[in-house]
């Protein structure tokens, strides 16, 4: 490996001609991910400045366990998501651009609402209660996860970007209970999002290797025969659960948009939607609650 490199952007270069499994885009945007993790901006690279790098026998790990199929976020241990940095580790999926645009939409309908509730189902890293926090401020937010392990992630994640999350252990197929009032109430939550398992097993055919060796399994795959069954699920919890008007945020499985659509009218949802994510996929199911 060669020991010395004068500048970023022929450092960058060659960490992208090293990665031999991707092709040159997705080789290239790892490359600045990388760097990143040195603190190397991608600014630094555009403008080719001179550095000092002494990493090599890291760097040189790094481009192994990639070339190996190996996840660059789990090897480094973080990624950044919605402009915030998580922890990650194979306990939990890595959040994904399109998990993003959930978020995102989330905040931008509900910015001038003040004292929410709202709870995130099958957590994971937690990307999503804890940006939402960060964002709505004045909300109350709950995270729910069967997995101890990504629970722990998750609480990691709140710790460092210094928010507040109410975390749950628990089964959402198994275990319907769910309080966080004294008043017995019910009908206490204001939004409850969901980023739930939707592929199916005869999709994994189609799936990169990176993926189906390192990431949990239980967070990705439903049976071929019942694809929408934590939707169902959640749905009939959000019945017991949420407010008047009170609303479901989903990210789903781009072939059963029109499925979701009947299957949350049927659960007693209104003014049901289905959002494109920016690929033009059908990726988000938004419906309102109405008593």
């Amino acid at each position: 490996m060669k020991k010395e490199f004068s500048s970023a952007k022929e450092l960058h270069h060659y960490i992208a001609s090293a990665i031999a499994i991707y092709d040159q885009a997705e080789a290239n945007a790892i490359g600045f991910i990388i760097l990143n993790h040195f603190n190397i901006s991608r600014t630094d690279v555009l403008s080719d400045k001179k550095i000092s790098f002494s990493q090599n026998e890291k760097l040189e790990e790094i481009i192994t366990r990639i070339n190996q199929h190996e996840p660059v976020q789990y090897i480094l241990g973080e990624t950044t998501f919605y402009g915030l940095k998580f922890i990650v580790s194979p306990a939990v999926l890595i959040p994904r651009p399109e998990t993003e645009e959930l978020v995102d939409l989330i905040i931008q309908d509900n910015r001038d609402k003040k004292n929410l509730k709202i709870l995130d189902i099958g957590t994971g890293s937690g990307c999503i209660p804890v940006s939402i926090a960060k964002n709505l401020q004045s909300a109350e937010v709950y995270a729910m996860d069967i997995s101890k392990e990504a629970l722990a992630v998750a609480k990691e994640n709140s710790w460092l970007n210094d928010v507040t999350i109410n975390f749950l252990e628990q089964d959402i197929i198994q275990d319907s209970t769910f309080k966080i009032s004294s008043s017995g109430d019910k009908h206490n939550l204001d939004i409850i999002v969901s980023n739930p398992p939707y592929v199916r097993e005869t999709e994994k055919k189609e799936m990169q290797k990176n993926v189906l060796k390192f990431e949990p399994s239980q967070a990705l795959f439903v049976p071929d025969d019942n694809p929408l069954l934590f939707y169902e699920v959640i749905l009939d919890f959000a019945t017991k659960h949420l407010c008047h008007e009170g609303k479901c945020y989903f990210e789903i499985n781009e072939a059963f948009g029109e499925e979701m659509k009947i299957l949350m009218t049927r659960k007693g949802f209104w003014q049901v939607k289905i959002i494109s994510d920016i690929h033009g996929k059908n990726r988000f199911a938004v419906g309102e609650l109405i008593r």
